[in-house]
């Protein structure tokens, strides 16, 4: 006969057996969505991590475009600076040969300075002025010489002057109206930009252009 005891005990071992096998269940059900949450996880963090790999890919490449862009622009700006320091090397050159009067015949170009100078001006009596040192390198055939190239009559007088620097001639009319400098150095600086160009394009530092026109 079973007592009251007994049917307690077993209402216990009945109730500890389902507590054990609903918590066996509750872990089971856990330990499943722990799993799922951490492949979702894992699913996640690849997808960011291939999204900021591409973004990273993006950047980059964008970056390296932007370097090779600038490389032609970097190329011709060094040209630019190595051809403008050739041609400066070259204008400082051929100042010195002027002031030096090297390489040329100095009275025959102070005859052919004074000459298209009073060409370009009116009138008929000139002061063509030169260097006091040109004192030593010119004669007085200098006026006959002079006026015979002209082409037409005028009265020529020739002036040394101090202020007057670097050879070549300037000359006035005679009512001090028109004033034409042909001295040395200041021809060279009306003609350097053309002459720069001529230079640059026969030494193939620059392309070549189709240019008209007289410099003075």
């Amino acid at each position: 006969m079973t007592t009251d005891q007994d049917s307690s005990e077993k209402l216990r071992a009945e109730i500890i057996a389902d507590a054990r096998r609903r918590g066996e269940e509750i872990v089971i059900r856990a330990r499943q969505e722990a799993e799922v949450i951490l492949t979702r996880a894992a699913t996640e963090a690849d997808r960011v991590r291939q999204e900021l790999l591409g973004q990273a890919r993006a950047e980059a490449d964008r970056r390296s475009a932007l370097i090779l862009a600038t490389v032609p622009v970097e190329t011709g700006r060094m040209r630019a600076e190595h051809v403008e320091a050739l041609l400066e090397s070259v204008h400082k050159e051929v100042s010195q040969r002027l002031l030096d009067h090297e390489g040329f015949d100095y009275r025959e170009a102070v005859i052919a300075l004074a000459t298209h100078a009073i060409r370009q001006m009116a009138g008929d009596t000139f002061v063509v002025k030169l260097t006091d040192s040109d004192k030593t390198y010119l004669d007085e055939g200098l006026v006959e010489e002079i006026g015979h190239r002209v082409g037409r009559p005028v009265s020529i007088s020739i002036s040394y002057e101090q202020d007057i620097s670097g050879g070549g001639v300037v000359v006035e009319d005679g009512e001090d109206r028109q004033v034409w400098d042909n001295s040395l150095l200041t021809r060279l600086e009306r003609m350097w930009p053309e002459l720069r160009r001529q230079l640059a394009v026969q030494a193939n530092l620059v392309p070549q252009k189709r240019v008209t026109g007289d410099v003075p």
